[in-house]
């Protein structure tokens, strides 16, 4: 049976390996009639250095692929996992934030985000508030500046502490590497009524490629825990 050569196929036009390519991928009936190459075949395997027949090779690279795809899936299974441990423990800070009496919320909500999210230093201040909770601590010490930053801030900041005034807020300032900056308000383009810190003496652990959508739902429920220390007509 006469097979037609590759196009362009002539002695003043030697055949590449791309003419080669291009036959076998448009002649798919060729290695029916030519099954004993299939085994003729001899690669160089990558896993023992040693030739292989044409069909050991596809095999191994189907292993290798069904491999690829197992540790795949078995990372996606891993993320998940975490997610949901993650999910189960703002849950269950939420729950606790909203049982709290409210002039104890903010004590609550920072000493709770350092014990179930293992954050080593926490601080939250907020202003407008009501008369009734002004002399508290969380309404002390606030400059003009950290307003004016918080109102800007329409995105969580993480990554170095690089001289955030309300870092100043922490326990131990000094020892903030890495930092997460969240604002709160009542709703999205609104000015912000508090700032929450969360701060870490590994460099790694708030960094600037690390994904904020946990620390927006933070800051939301946050927010929404805390509203009511407001005046009613703000």
């Amino acid at each position: 049976m006469t097979t037609t050569p590759p196009t362009g196929m002539s002695p003043m036009n030697p055949i590449t390996e791309d003419d080669i390519a291009d036959f076998l991928a448009n002649t798919p009936d060729f290695f029916e009639r030519h099954a004993q190459l299939l085994a003729a075949v001899q690669l160089n395997s990558p896993h023992s250095h040693r030739a292989v027949s044409l069909q050991e090779r596809q095999a191994e690279m189907l292993r290798d692929k069904i491999k690829g795809l197992e540790g795949r899936i078995m990372e996606m299974i891993r993320n998940g996992t975490e997610n949901m441990i993650l999910i189960d423990k703002l849950h269950h800070w939420a729950c606790e934030l909203f049982e709290t009496p409210l002039e104890e919320r903010p004590f609550v909500a920072t000493d709770k985000i350092a014990a179930q999210f293992a954050v080593p230093q926490v601080a939250l201040k907020l202003w407008r508030l009501d008369a009734r909770y002004a002399s508290q601590p969380y309404a002390q010490d606030i400059s003009d500046d950290v307003k004016t930053y918080a109102d800007a801030l329409t995105a969580p900041y993480v990554g170095a502490n690089t001289g955030v005034a309300a870092v100043q807020w922490l326990e131990h300032p000094a020892q903030a590497a890495s930092v997460a900056v969240v604002a709160l308000r009542r709703a999205k383009g609104e000015p912000a009524f508090g700032l929450l810190v969360l701060a870490s003496p590994d460099s790694q652990r708030f960094h600037s490629h690390i994904g904020t959508d946990f620390l927006s739902r933070l800051a939301e429920l946050s927010s929404a825990a805390l509203l009511r220390l407001q005046p009613l007509t703000i």
